[in-house]
């Protein structure tokens, strides 16, 4: 039977994974073309952080080496930027004026960093933090410069200042929140992990808001200044304030988009004949940016261009569980607390540990964990389940195997059991 054409324009993590799944089921229904923006193989964009500290090299982040995509047929065009969908004649055009025709289509196009509308952000310099290119440019102006300031008290901004941290320059984070890492983590948290990074060198300026970037005469950032008149000097500039999706070729072929390209529940768009997995991806009005949500999104897609579609994306409940500079860190669910919630606290100044448990009607609906996270699978089990926990409240504090030893010890000792009668 003559194979059906699937392309895919995107290279990154969600979209390899669904070709990933979809090889597994139906290796021999499509002939399959990638076209890839970047020059390189799928790499693992997470690990990005660890190669900048100097823990990893660019190969060691490598998940399908160019060998990977001969072996499963697949005509990998790297280095091309697909700039128009023809869904009339179902084919794609790169910016070099290659093209290929499609029976699915596939948009896995990710997102960008988000950069600030300021004067001077086209200032050599100023830079975000998404991809290789970008981690390279870091890399160089640590070799090269002293001062970097990072715009964003997120994630990606933590993990890029400690990296140039490391790389031996002077660091400050900008954040125009009060405390670091506010959709992560709770205030109290928050507070923890500033004082940790302190500690180990960073620098912030918390409730700031940049209004603008001053240059050099040859045209290089040179300063941060912030809207209260406050400057901060500046060699390198990282733009890690939020990242956008990359719609743009999508809206162009008319399929329609809000925070991302508007898909169902098998990830179809308006146009059943392509697809999109991602973070360029809007489900029920979320878009998702964490890894978890997308590989699901990846398998339930990949079942339905194999035509064995009984699967459905119903969205996903996401739980963070992060490093940051060794700092171990779990949240998920509603761990900010909402109206109708009672919190359990565990504060610990000793060992340095932090944990907050959210109940609603005796049903766990949100932890907040920092520094031993050992137990953040579980509550996001029970979060999950949506099982009351009115008889385990007293030692839902203390973990799942203060929990199990309660329970074994109950129902083996009579003495115990008797008093609980």
């Amino acid at each position: 039977m003559k194979r059906l054409k699937l392309v895919m324009i995107g290279n990154g993590m969600a979209g390899v994974r669904t070709l990933e799944e979809l090889l597994k089921i139906a290796p021999d229904l499509y002939d399959i073309t990638v076209f890839g923006a970047e020059p390189h193989p799928n790499y693992n964009r997470i690990l990005l952080s660890p190669v900048l500290a100097g823990e990893q090299t660019f190969d060691d982040i490598v998940l399908n080496e160019l060998s990977w995509y001969t072996e499963h047929g697949i005509h990998l065009l790297l280095g091309r930027k697909v700039v128009e969908i023809d869904r009339v004649h179902r084919r794609v055009i790169a910016d070099d004026g290659s093209s290929a025709d499609y029976d699915r289509l596939l948009i896995a196009t990710g997102s960008r960093p988000f950069i600030l509308p300021i004067p001077g952000n086209g200032l050599a310099g100023v830079i975000g933090y998404r991809d290789i290119a970008d981690t390279r440019c870091m890399l160089d102006s640590a070799n090269l410069h002293r001062r970097a300031v990072v715009i964003g008290g997120g994630l990606l901004g933590l993990e890029a200042a400690h990296g140039l941290k490391l790389r031996g320059m002077d660091v400050s984070v900008v954040h125009n929140g009060a405390t670091l890492l506010e959709r992560q983590l709770d205030e109290r948290a928050g507070r923890l992990l500033q004082s940790a990074l302190e500690r180990r060198g960073l620098h912030f300026a918390l409730g700031k808001q940049t209004a603008e970037l001053i240059g050099t005469d040859s045209g290089r950032v040179s300063a941060v200044r912030f809207s209260d008149g406050e400057q901060l000097p500046a060699d390198l500039v990282v733009m890690a304030a939020g990242i956008r999706p990359n719609i743009e070729l999508a809206q162009h072929a008319g399929l329609p988009c809000a925070r991302g390209i508007l898909v169902n529940d098998t990830l179809q768009s308006f146009d059943p004949r392509v697809y999109a997995v991602g973070e360029c991806v809007s489900h029920r009005g979320v878009a998702y940016g964490l890894v978890a949500p997308l590989f699901e999104q990846a398998r339930v897609c990949a079942s339905h261009l194999a035509m064995q579609g009984f699967r459905r994306y119903l969205g996903s409940l996401t739980a963070t569980k992060l490093k940051v500079t060794g700092i171990d860190l779990f949240s998920a669910g509603d761990f900010a607390g909402g109206p109708g919630t009672q919190s359990i606290v565990l504060d610990d100044p000793i060992t340095g540990s932090y944990r907050k448990l959210v109940l609603k009607n005796d049903v766990l609906v949100g932890a907040c964990l920092y520094g031993d996270t050992a137990d953040g699978a579980w509550y996001l089990q029970l979060i999950r389940e949506g099982r009351q926990v009115a008889d385990i409240r007293d030692m839902l504090m203390f973990g799942e195997d203060a929990v199990s030893s309660l329970s074994s010890t109950c129902s083996t000792d009579p003495i115990l059991l008797q008093g609980a009668a």
